[in-house]
């Protein structure tokens, strides 16, 4: 029994679990995740809700959302700070996230050690304790007041293998001086061995493509085609194949 009197079983636990990595989740997720009927998902969901452990928000452009809340995270003993508002603008690419996460258990993208999402790396390097390597890639220039400026990716893959692979869904496009400052901070950063862009506009992966080749990265960088419409799916815009060799083992077969 947590702090608010409430009865979790072992599956509202996974529910929690899966929530806190996340901005957001979905009720088709959850099902997902359980391998039960949405009604089934969204029954627990409510409950989860009415004992405060997670809250629904309605995004008119698509389906309700739940978030969790700081009991639900004390109720699992997640030092993750509880997420904000639902923005609207980041709404699909965080339904994405979720699908990505959910395949990475799956085995998608092959055998994993870890599965790191960008929550987790935020959380991690922001506390004023963590005297550990920061998970995020160091990027040029002075950050918000005078600190280091860090990109974090949408998640990392700890293979197998002993490889890392940053992974990011790529839903719209950043200019181009952003993007190739992201990438020239991929490049000086040796624990990475792989940056997977997840994109669902050839144009937008093209653009990915020169940028990295302009930069010397394309046996770095691997781009795919994806779409994340088909609820509970997320389908391969061509052949899965294999990451560059430099991560000998990781397969992608989304």
């Amino acid at each position: 029994m947590d702090d608010h009197g409430a009865q979790l079983t072992e599956r509202d636990r996974r529910v929690l679990e899966f929530a806190a990595q996340q901005r957001l989740v979905l009720a088709a997720q959850v099902a997902n995740l359980l391998g039960v009927s949405p009604a089934t998902a969204r029954g627990r969901l409510h409950r989860l809700s009415e004992s405060g452990h997670v809250r629904f928000e309605r995004e008119l452009s698509g389906p309700g959302c739940y978030l969790i809340e700081r009991p639900g995270l004390r109720a699992i003993g997640s030092r993750l700070p509880a997420p904000r508002a639902v923005n609207r603008s980041e709404y699909e690419h965080d339904i994405g996230l979720g699908w990505l996460w959910l395949g990475a258990q799956r085995g998608v993208f092959g055998r994993l050690d870890a599965v790191i999402s960008e929550r987790q790396m935020r959380s991690h390097d922001g506390r004023a304790e963590c005297e550990a390597q920061p998970l995020g890639v160091r990027l040029p220039g002075v950050g918000p007041h005078g600190g280091e400026r860090r990109h974090y990716p949408d998640l990392l893959l700890d293979c197998s293998t002993g490889h890392r692979v940053a992974v990011e869904l790529e839903l719209t496009p950043k200019s181009r001086v952003r993007r190739e400052a992201i990438l020239g901070g991929y490049a000086i950063d040796p624990r990475i061995d792989v940056v997977l862009y997840l994109v669902r506009d050839r144009s937008l992966g093209q653009a990915i493509e020169r940028s990295a080749a302009k930069a010397g990265l394309s046996s770095l960088v691997s781009v795919q085609m994806v779409s994340t419409t088909a609820p509970g799916r997320t389908d391969s815009g061509r052949a899965a194949r294999r990451v560059p060799a430099r991560a000998p083992g990781v397969e992608v077969t989304l």
